[in-house]
């Protein structure tokens, strides 16, 4: 039986999840969180086989939760369901430990499909990711907030959610001044001046959906 553990801050999305899940006779849900912080602190996390986890959870976001259970389980088999571009975001979500990517738009079919294979032992993506990930394509130019350190990266996707300074310090357990150092540095790296234009410089590159 594959355990299975839903972080989302979705009660619709967890409670889907779930019915989907528990229809199954080789899988179960065996506990579910609204947010980060009830992710780390869950006293079961031994019995999880897969965390399905969403990557924009409020009080400490999906990136640091995978950083900080990865640090702490690395066995921990994690797929990363969220409504951010595979083609955008992938690469660095598995890069941080996680063993497969789906977006929220994927059907049902492929995200039992991804559960099954991921607890085989496996990595999932879709087709199209999986493409870019494939060894003989030719690397395209790294865009600009590839070169982002994975600090920087998590500052800079929470800036796309509209987190302020201090709401960021407080998510990621950093000083303000350290967020501070870390957005200019994103800033430098980007080419912009403003968090209007790093927010500009998400739009333009895909990884939010424009309003």
């Amino acid at each position: 039986m594959i355990r299975i553990f839903i972080a989302d801050d979705h009660t619709i999305v967890r409670h889907g999840l779930r019915q989907l899940i528990d229809a199954q006779t080789d899988m179960r849900v065996i506990g579910e969180a609204s947010n980060g912080r009830q992710v780390l602190l869950a006293e079961n996390k031994h019995e999880w086989d897969i965390l399905i986890l969403d990557l924009s959870l409020p009080k400490v976001n999906g990136i640091e939760v995978l950083r900080r259970l990865h640090e702490e389980r690395p066995e921990l088999r994690v797929l990363a369901l969220s409504m951010y571009p595979e083609d955008q975001y992938a690469r660095r979500v598995l890069g941080e430990g996680a063993v497969a990517y789906l977006s929220k738009e994927q059907s049902s079919e492929e995200l039992l499909a991804a559960l099954r294979k991921v607890a085989r032992g496996g990595t999932y993506v879709s087709s199209a990711v999986a493409a870019t990930l494939s060894p003989g394509e030719q690397p395209e130019r790294a865009a600009p907030h590839e070169s982002l350190s994975a600090r920087e990266y998590q500052i800079f996707t929470l800036i796309l959610q509209n987190r302020t300074s201090s709401e960021i310090a407080a998510e990621l357990d950093l000083s303000q001044s350290t967020v501070a150092n870390h957005v200019a540095r994103v800033k430098s790296k980007l080419g912009v001046r403003t968090i209007g234009e790093i927010v500009g410089y998400g739009h333009r590159a895909g990884l939010i959906n424009m309003p």
